[in-house]
């Protein structure tokens, strides 16, 4: 069994943000097929690179909904529990994602 499992962290979504960040992650996957598609059919480079900048702009949006999520509730609760690794967590985490 992985050593990882015993230290995985969760978090309890409410309905609706589960069925947001799905509806965006299917539309992402469904985005990904598209460009799958394209490059099968021999698509022009230009058509499946700016299919592909849509994709990324899709994703960035997931990443700003989640982190906003995350900020107002992991984050928040953490430091009210008075867990102040929670900033330092949140700031190793932009510096892995705004790249």
């Amino acid at each position: 069994m992985d050593e990882s499992c015993c230290c995985q962290r969760h978090k309890q979504r409410s309905e609706e943000e589960i069925r947001n960040l799905t509806t965006r992650l299917n539309r992402i996957g469904g985005q990904v097929a598209g460009i799958r598609k394209m490059i099968e059919e021999d698509r022009y480079c230009v058509d499946v690179l700016m299919q592909v900048s849509a994709v990324q702009a899709a994703l960035n949006a997931f990443n700003k909904e989640l982190l906003s999520s995350h900020i107002h509730s992991c984050v928040v609760d953490d430091i009210r529990a008075g867990k102040d690794e929670a900033v330092d967590e949140l700031c190793d985490l932009l510096k892995k994602t705004m790249k």
